[in-house]
């Protein structure tokens, strides 16, 4: 980008995704407008194909602008297009295991965002009452009052599409209890999760953790009680624009701490095992995922956009460099993450 060129993208404080891009673009120092959900229209804003937040407005090779979604291809877009201050770090083995733990946030842990949302009625009349009160457009309570209905009926009874079920409701609590558990260590020692500068894994996390320790009531109770180290590091990776990064700040893939291990181990105890499940589910026709994870019954509906998502991690696994293979294979060690590349 040359100049004062600004980036569009519509969005959502609700959206844990728009909240990671926009701590990304702030972090970055990259210029930005940032458009209000249903403002879209009167701007004269492109539909995508697939409506999802945050929505980017690139221009194309005809000059007009495009519709993109989907935050992690974005964000490795803006590592290409956009030089300085990178969130990907260099070395390809520790960008290796950053893409792991972004797409580990992105993934599993937004199982429990939206679980806690809307599983839990207090939670749920939340985020009825607030959603849609997020708009530029001013509404009056008896205009809002269908609308909130409307939220919370269709947000319900799209639970199933995450995962969030009651056979699966205790695995989605204890996994989020260890996640919390494990940044709270990390985070004691190290100031983001592969050093002394964000990476994209850093921002992933947040994205999920502005809701989940910043506006759902009872995953924030949790989070002020067990770790507030962690509520903390939310509001300061809001906006990392003073942060002056330089490339010593990575830590080594060689030589990881063994602070981020659990992190590494609670990846290979829940995400695996639900990854190879939901993969074995799309390639067999089934039209129900079942597996054991971490010694209970996990149960949820074939999810194709994750099927995908274990693609292409098998595929950068594969594009790795012998040494640099080598190098991620000795640092998930142990962890059941290796289970992830079966059938390279």
């Amino acid at each position: 980008m040359a100049g004062q060129d600004r980036l569009t993208l519509l969005g959502s404080p609700g959206s844990p995704y728009t909240r990671k891009m926009l701590a990304l673009l702030r972090y970055r120092r990259i210029p930005y407008r940032y458009v209000i959900g249903s403002h879209r229209s009167e701007l004269g804003l492109p539909k995508p194909k697939v409506a999802l937040l945050p929505t980017f407005y690139f221009p194309n090779a005809e000059g007009t602008l495009e519709a993109v979604v989907d935050s992690t291809p974005i964000l490795r877009r803006l590592e290409r297009d956009v030089s300085g201050r990178q969130a990907v770090p260099g070395d390809p083995a520790l960008a290796f295991i950053d893409y792991l733990i972004e797409d580990f946030a992105d993934e599993w842990l937004t199982k429990a965002m939206f679980h806690y949302r809307w599983h839990f009625a207090d939670d749920a009349r939340k985020a009825e009452d607030q959603l849609p009160r997020w708009s530029v457009h001013p509404q009056t309570d008896a205009q809002l009052e269908p609308v909130q209905r409307m939220i919370g009926e269709r947000q319900i009874s799209r639970l199933y599409v995450v995962g969030s079920n009651a056979t699966t409701a205790s695995v989605i609590e204890a996994s989020y209890r260890r996640i919390l558990g494990a940044l709270k260590e990390h985070l004691s020692t190290h100031a983001f999760v592969l050093g002394t500068r964000p990476s994209s894994s850093d921002f992933a996390l947040y994205g999920q953790l502005t809701q989940l320790t910043h506006f759902d009531p009872t995953p924030q109770a949790i989070a002020l009680r067990e770790a507030p180290r962690v509520v903390a590091w939310v509001d300061i990776v809001d906006d990392l624009s003073g942060l002056e990064p330089c490339d010593e700040d990575w830590l080594s893939a060689a030589h990881l701490p063994q602070s981020l291990r659990p992190l590494l181990d609670e990846i290979g105890r829940v995400y695996v095992p639900v990854m190879r499940a939901n993969a074995r589910a799309l390639a067999d026709g089934l039209d129900e995922v079942r597996c054991e994870v971490d010694g209970r019954l996990w149960t949820q509906a074939p999810f194709a956009y994750q099927g995908r998502c274990l693609g292409w991690l098998r595929e950068e696994y594969a594009r790795l460099a012998p040494h640099a293979r080598s190098t991620v294979d000795r640092a998930l060690e142990g962890t059941g993450c290796a289970a992830l590349f079966d059938g390279l």
